[in-house]
């Protein structure tokens, strides 16, 4: 306290230390197998990691990189996007690099908005979205996904309704963390037409791109009218298995992304110079590189989704990314997912993270618990021997 004032700015009160680090300190302490956080436990590909190195050791982004990114990633990134979904982007003005799809997000919601204004964000959304609304002096207005039929589905309806006049633009994720959940098509559409008709800003966060199992990712920047309205954000962290690279980027028009910029060149100017030589080289990869990625994921899904079963969670069947979410009310456990995630380390020698975080209105969370797969298959079967106690 100073002058009998917190020391913390009033709009990030709320946010304190984020539930991964308790999480992976009480993984640490405990000597737990770590479910609850979203990386991998083995690193990206060789010959990517190579031109990183190979970089260093050349002088090449050493000193600090051009503030939009270098050349070489954003032609990279505009291929990707013609690539795989036909988006045309100019990569010296519709491409910017950032430190990370975290660093995108908190930069795009800081330059596009003016205190007061309302952000529809999908609710249980990652937690990073309620801080960086709340630092651009937003007012965040959630819809909730809801669990129906082994799934999350979201209510267009309630979609519509959350919009006013105040509302400047809504936050997706798709592939959804953490429920796993794919917008699709028709979903896509219906909130595209809302975008075009109340003239809303749309951001996009669409990291786990490649990790579809069931449908398909589709960019809403590709539906008609609204390659004006997107930010679409992506990063190298979740494909190519690089979490710590932290090397992410925006494609917009160029209006959005001089806007997006001028905040951004004020958070962290640039970053990983030579990593983003090597991820460059990662966006051309091969198609096959992509579809062993998401095989390899498909199958580690599976059998973390069966030993849960089997231990008796109610289980959410992911569409995508790298997560499970999992009711524990059948486990005779009560509905307080806080609770059994801080006792099942002590347990049975596992993490997971409770959903109650990712929501404003935590009673609808309060039941249901997430685990990461994105682990070596051993990991797993251990992780599902372990679990099975739950059901003895």
């Amino acid at each position: 306290m100073t002058q009998g004032r917190p020391l913390l700015n009033r709009s990030l009160a709320e946010f304190g230390t984020t539930i991964f680090a308790e999480m992976s300190a009480l993984a640490a302490r405990t000597g737990a197998i770590n479910l609850g956080q979203g990386f991998p436990d083995t690193d990206g590909p060789e010959e990517i990691r190579e031109v990183a190195a190979r970089a260093v050791l050349s002088g090449l982004g050493n000193q600090y990189p051009p503030g939009p990114g270098i050349p070489e990633l954003r032609s990279a990134v505009a291929a990707h996007q013609a690539r795989f979904y036909g988006l045309e982007y100019d990569p010296d003005a519709e491409v910017l690099v950032t430190t990370g799809a975290t660093e995108a997000v908190a930069a795009t919601l800081l330059a596009l908005l003016e205190p007061g204004d309302e952000v529809v964000a999908l609710e249980p959304y990652y937690d990073s979205y309620a801080a960086c609304i709340a630092m651009a002096g937003g007012v965040r207005v959630p819809v909730t996904l809801r669990p129906q039929e082994g799934a999350y589905r979201l209510d267009l309806d309630e979609l519509r309704a959350a919009v006013t006049p105040r509302t400047r633009l809504i936050l997706l994720n798709t592939p959804h963390n953490p429920t796993g959940t794919v917008l699709t098509r028709e979903e896509l559409s219906a909130i595209a037409e809302l975008a075009c008709e109340r003239d809303l800003l749309v951001v996009t966060d669409e990291v786990y791109e490649h990790l579809v199992f069931e449908g398909e990712h589709i960019p809403i920047a590709s539906f008609p009218g609204m390659r004006e309205h997107t930010v679409t954000i992506s990063s190298a962290g979740k494909t190519f298995s690089l979490t710590g690279w932290k090397i992410g980027w925006i494609t917009a028009s160029p209006d959005l992304v001089t806007a997006v910029r001028s905040a951004k060149q004020f958070l962290t100017y640039v970053s990983g110079g030579p990593l983003q030589y090597a991820v460059a080289e990662a966006l051309r990869l091969p198609d096959g590189y992509f579809a062993g990625l998401r095989e390899d994921l498909r199958a580690k899904r599976d059998l973390l989704s069966a030993g849960l079963t089997e231990a008796g969670f109610e289980v959410y069947g992911p569409a995508g990314t790298y997560f499970v979410t999992t009711d524990i009310r059948p486990l005779g456990e009560g509905g307080d997912g806080f609770a059994f995630c801080r006792s099942l380390p002590e347990r049975c020698g596992v993490v997971a993270v409770p959903n109650a975080v990712f929501y404003d209105h935590r009673e609808q969370g309060a039941p249901f618990v997430r685990f990461a797969f994105c682990k070596r298959q051993e990991v797993l079967e251990e992780a599902v021997s372990r679990l099975k106690q739950l059901a003895a």
